[in-house]
């Protein structure tokens, strides 16, 4: 592929993801980041999760998911517990609150989606579909 293609191509989508996150922004009224729903989607599939472990399954920084726990657990949308045989050791997990608010993110997303791809036919969302699975796979 010529490189000048890359580049419009990456471009084109970091533009994209860009976009969907600033509008997604603009619209998820709970004051919240892309980032502290992704944790708490993690924390709701996983369960009780070290924070370490949580900063490295999604690629983040051990300080800025400290930041990201700090506004979660101040908005009672997460808790800290502590180890019983070790309370040195401390777990994050989802409350009832943040699951609710993960459900009305989600939904949001699934909106804002629906709406930015509406722009495509059948056909292109159907190749569409096919070139992310084929960008996915692992070979």
């Amino acid at each position: 592929m010529e490189e000048q293609t890359l580049f419009e191509l990456i471009h084109n989508m970091d533009k994209f993801t860009n976009q969907m996150i600033i509008q997604w922004n603009k619209t998820f009224s709970e004051d919240l980041g892309i980032s502290h729903i992704l944790v708490l989607s993690h924390l709701n599939h996983n369960g009780k999760s070290r924070p370490s472990d949580i900063a490295k399954t999604l690629g983040l920084t051990p300080p800025t998911l400290s930041y990201l726990s700090e506004k979660l657990v101040a908005k009672n949308l997460a808790v800290r517990m502590a180890e019983e045989s070790d309370r040195r050791i401390i777990y994050l997990g989802i409350t009832d609150k943040g699951v609710e608010v993960l459900k009305s993110a989600s939904l949001e997303g699934q909106r804002l989606r629906t709406n930015l791809f509406q722009k495509l036919t059948e056909q292109e969302r159907a190749q569409l579909a096919n070139l992310y699975k084929k960008l996915n796979s692992e070979n």
